[in-house]
């Protein structure tokens, strides 16, 4: 396992600049943490470069972007985006004439997940396919980057490939019993995980958040050759997760959501940085504190650790800098309530006993509990309930606060990364929102 390495140290200012690029691998939907980056990326003057998973058609076919598709991707993205389908993963694999495993799912009743049985061999055969057709697309598109980026310009590609889920109604029926089930509906992590879906997951995860980043060091080997011979260089980020630092009981204490299924896939993505990083590849995995995103509806809890980082803004800054912030996050709640009193249950939470029992960083990623699970949901609850409006969240807020920071400390530690492994905790965000790089992001 990766030592808990914490940057303790705001990054010196990257050399990055006009006539650079970025390279978002890993296609944008919505706000989520890849946004920080992007911003960062066009106030210093980098070019960027964006990819697509591309779509598939009614038959299963994967397809690129079509002009309205294409249009709307690169009004979001704000660049060009290079249209070769980087769809990664292998459920949809047609294999020796048989079915896809999303089409074989799709014949599993609620009640039968237990039974279903895929061999090694079959899920062995369609993660090659996936891997293959990938990897030729991937290649595809560091040609047209090549094109693109004139000799002696730096370019930092960005891995924003996660998940891996395949795509099934079983399995959000399961998983929402997994993540959001308490009582009778509750679902323990580990009984899925242990199972052949959860095998099957496990296999998917790798492939899609973490063997991605392996093919994209090995297909740019000749394009990071060419540039540093021209006086450029090639460098990468990762977005990880593996726990992050939060206040707790008025101390920083390391924390994670519970149960965390992806975190064997992100302790591979570290794996295969420290592998780079140690022959001598600028290449680097940030892991970066929990934040609100599209697929946070189904993470019902993980935005709790979020609420915290007023306390380490405030506590950084000083009360009347942060008082902005704090007003603006006092006024999201309901009349009554105050931002003391949901800075207590939250801490409640995340210093409960039940948690203390089963979090450690040496087991990591803990199964869900009956206990803890009913624990975590109702702290959400409450601490959501506590809010006006269900559109406007505090933890929202915060959500864009920790984006733009993260993107900004990525961006600026990836020039020159003190390791392969970094955690972004809210120390290092609150402390980068004091200094002066740190301006424009409250």
């Amino acid at each position: 396992m990766t030592d808990y390495r914490p940057m303790t140290d705001l990054p010196e200012v990257a050399g990055y600049c006009t006539g650079d690029f970025l390279v978002l691998v890993g296609e944008l939907f919505g706000r989520g943490y890849a946004n920080g980056l992007l911003e960062e990326a066009r106030r210093i003057g980098m070019t960027v470069i964006g990819t697509t998973m591309g779509r598939r058609d009614s038959d299963g076919a994967l397809r690129p972007l079509n002009a309205d598709e294409l249009f709307e991707a690169e009004t979001l993205l704000g660049g060009e985006i290079i249209n070769v389908p980087l769809e990664a993963g292998f459920d949809m694999e047609f294999i020796d004439g048989q079915p896809s495993i999303a089409d074989q799912l799709k014949k599993v009743r609620p009640d039968e997940w237990r039974e279903i049985r895929f061999s090694d061999e079959s899920v062995e055969k369609a993660r090659a396919a996936g891997t293959a057709r990938f990897r030729a697309n991937l290649a595809q598109v560091v040609m047209e980057i090549e094109r693109l980026v004139p000799a002696g310009s730096n370019v930092l590609f960005s891995h924003v490939m996660a998940g891996g889920f395949p795509r099934s109604r079983i399995f959000m029926l399961l998983l929402n019993r997994v993540f959001k089930g308490t009582g009778d509906k509750f679902q323990s992590s580990e009984d899925f995980w242990n199972s052949s879906l959860g095998r099957l997951c496990e296999v998917s995860f790798n492939e899609v958040s973490a063997d991605t980043f392996r093919y994209l060091l090995e297909e740019t080997t000749a394009m990071r050759e060419r540039l540093s011979g021209a006086g450029g260089q090639v460098r990468y980020t990762a977005y990880g997760y593996h726990g992050t630092g939060v206040l707790v009981g008025g101390d920083y204490r390391w924390q994670s959501y519970i149960p965390y299924l992806p975190g064997w896939a992100k302790m591979r993505l570290e794996d295969i940085a420290a592998e780079a990083f140690g022959n001598g590849i600028l290449a680097t995995v940030y892991n970066c504190p929990e934040i609100q995103t599209n697929s946070s509806t189904l993470f019902l809890g993980v935005e709790i650790a979020l609420y915290p980082l007023l306390t380490s803004i405030r506590r950084a800054m000083g009360e009347s800098a942060a008082a902005p912030l704090l007003e603006t996050c006092q006024g999201m709640l309901k009349e009554g309530e105050t931002l003391a009193h949901l800075l207590e249950r939250a801490d409640a939470y995340l210093s409960s006993p039940i948690l203390a029992d089963i979090l450690h960083y040496d087991t990591w990623p803990q199964p869900n509990t009956r206990e803890q699970a009913e624990l975590m949901l109702t702290s959400s609850a409450e601490l959501m309930g506590m809010h006006t409006d269900q559109k406007q969240l505090i933890c929202a807020e915060l959500s864009r606060i920790v984006s733009l920071a993260t993107g900004r400390l990525m961006i600026h530690s990836s020039w020159n990364p003190a390791a392969a492994t970094l955690w972004l905790n809210h120390d290092t965000i609150a402390r980068l929102l004091v200094d002066s790089r740190g301006a424009g992001i409250l």
